[in-house]
C-alpha cells in the first residue's frame, strides 16, 4: 500500500540503555514499530544527565523518540510475568545488557528461541560474543581506544590521544544493528523464523576506518612487522604518544595531505577541499590560477615528490588566506569542485541546505515545548520513515501497557505495590 511503514505492526522490545539500542529503536519507531522501552525504576541512565524537566535530558531525547516506556525492575520475582507477557506478542528484542547479564535474565537467543521461534533478538557487545574480550564492559570511548579509532582521527589533548565529542562507533554500531534487524524481519517473511542478530562496538569502529583495513600480506606484512617492533621499542622505553603514532603508515599521498584533500585557514575562517581524482585536481589548479608541475612532469622518487608537494602546499596556505571563504566557495562553487566552509556545530541547526531536505525536525515535547532534533535519517517515499512524537514521561504509561498486555487492575496494583514497576 503505497505511504505504509514498513515496520507497522512489528512488535518491538528495547532492553537499551545510553546509544546503540536506543537509537536503533528510535530508527524503527520511525519506520511505523511500536516499541516498549524498558527501564529501570529510576529511568535510563541518560535521564539523568543534566535535566531540563524531571527525567527529560538532551541526550534522552535526541535518541528515545516515539516509544512507550515501562520502568520495570528486572530481578524482582514479579518481572518474569511482564517479561513473558511483553516477549508473547513481540517481534523484536533488543538488548545491551553487560557481558552475561542476558543469560542470567533469561533473555539470550538460547534460551529464548525455542519459545518463541519467530523473535528476533539483536544484541550489541562492546567486543563481540567470543574471543578474550567477550566479556569486557566497554563504551565508545573504550572502543575508540581498542580498536585504532582514536588515533586514527588524529585528536591530540596534552600529547595524548582524545575521542571526539561523536560518539562515532555507537552510532555506526546502531546503524548496523538497523540493517541486521531489518534484514532477519525480511527473511522471516521467507522462513517463518527468527534470528539472532550480534553486532559489537568493536566491529562498528572498523568499519568506520574501512578505507585503511586493507593488509596485502606480500606487499605489506613484512613492512608492518617492522614498524610493530620499532612500536614495542618505543613503548620500552616510554616514549610519548606522538612518537609513536609517527609509525602510523599514512595512506594518502603527498598530494593529497599538502594540497588537494585538506582544509586551509582562509582570511576569516577555514575552507575543506576534497579533490581526490586527477581530473578534479587539474580543475582545482586552475581555479585558483596556480600550477602543479607534477600534472606534466610526474615525479616519482618518492623524497622528492614529498618536497614537491610541501612547497606547492606553502603556496597554497599563503594564497588561500588571500580571501574569505565564501569568496573562495563561490570560485571553487562555479568550478564544480567540492569544497566547503567549516561551520560549527552551533550553526547547524539554522542550516538552511539541512532545513531544506528536512534533516531537523522541530519536535512538540510536552514538558520542553518546541526541541529541534535531528530528523530521521532515512527518506523513502510516501512518508515511510518519519520523525515519531516525544516519548510519554517515564512511568506515565505504566498501567495502559500493562493493561493492554492482559493484566487486571488488581494484579497491576499488586506490581506497584511489591516494586516490580512503578507509576505515578
Amino acid at each position: 500500500m503505497p505511504g505504509a511503514q514498513p515496520f507497522e505492526d512489528i512488535e518491538v522490545v528495547e532492553f537499551g540503555q545510553f546509544i546503540a539500542v536506543p537509537y536503533c529503536a528510535q530508527l524503527l519507531a520511525d519506520g511505523g514499530a511500536h516499541v516498549i522501552k524498558i527501564e529501570a525504576l529510576e529511568g535510563d541512565p541518560v535521564r539523568l544527565l543534566a535535566p531540563l524537566a524531571p527525567g527529560e535530558t538532551r541526550h534522552f531525547i535526541s535518541r528515545n523518540r516515539g516509544k512507550h516506556s515501562l520502568p520495570l525492575n528486572l530481578k524482582h520475582p514479579g518481572a518474569p510475568r511482564i517479561i513473558d507477557a511483553l516477549l508473547a506478542r513481540a517481534d523484536v528484542v533488543l538488548t545491551n545488557f553487560r557481558p552475561g547479564l542476558a543469560r542470567e535474565l533469561g533473555l539470550d537467543y538460547a534460551t529464548l528461541a525455542p519459545r518463541y521461534p519467530r523473535l528476533v533478538v539483536g544484541n550489541v557487545t562492546a567486543f563481540g560474543p567470543r574471543g578474550p574480550d567477550a566479556l569486557l564492559p566497554g563504551m565508545d570511548l573504550v572502543v575508540q581506544a581498542r580498536s585504532g579509532l582514536m588515533t586514527a582521527n588524529g585528536r591530540l589533548q596534552d600529547g595524548n590521544p582524545a575521542v571526539g565529542d561523536p560518539p562515532a562507533a555507537d552510532y555506526m554500531c546502531a546503524m548496523t544493528l538497523a540493517f541486521g534487524i531489518a534484514s532477519a524481519l525480511l527473511r522471516r517473511t521467507q522462513t517463518g523464523r527468527g534470528a539472532e542478530v550480534d553486532v559489537a562496538l568493536l566491529m562498528a569502529a572498523l568499519v568506520l576506518q574501512n578505507n585503511g583495513m586493507v593488509r596485502v600480506d606480500k606487499a605489506d606484512k613484512p613492512v608492518l612487522d617492522d614498524l610493530n617492533a620499532r612500536l614495542a621499542e618505543l613503548r620500552a622505553r616510554g616514549a610519548p604518544y606522538t612518537e609513536q603514532a609517527s609509525l602510523v603508515p599514512q595512506i594518502r599521498t603527498h598530494a593529497m595531505v599538502r594540497v588537494y584533500y585538506r582544509t586551509y585557514a582562509t582570511k576569516d575562517a577555514t575552507l575543506a577541499v576534497a579533490c581526490v581524482s586527477p581530473s578534479l585536481q587539474r580543475a582545482f589548479m586552475r581555479a585558483v590560477g596556480m600550477k602543479d608541475p607534477a600534472h606534466e612532469r610526474p615525479i616519482t622518487e618518492p623524497a622528492e615528490l614529498g618536497r614537491h608537494y610541501q612547497a606547492l602546499g606553502a603556496s597554497m596556505e599563503a594564497l588561500m588566506r588571500t580571501r574569505t571563504t565564501a569568496e573562495w566557495k563561490a570560485t571553487l562553487d562555479a568550478a564544480a569542485l567540492p569544497a566547503a566552509g567549516v561551520k560549527l556545530p552551533i550553526e547547524m541547526m539554522e542550516d538552511e541546505q539541512a532545513l531544506a531536505n528536512d534533516m531537523l525536525h522541530d519536535l512538540d515535547h510536552p514538558a520542553l515545548g518546541t526541541v529541534r532534533v535531528v530528523s530521521t535519517p532515512i527518506r523513502m517515499d510516501g512518508g515511510a520513515f518519519r520523525p515519531s512524537p516525544a516519548t510519554r514521561p517515564l512511568a506515565s504509561e505504566t498501567r495502559d501497557i500493562l493493561t493492554g498486555l492482559g493484566f487486571t487492575p488488581d494484579e497491576i496494583a499488586a506490581m506497584l505495590r511489591e516494586g516490580a514497576t512503578r507509576a505515578p
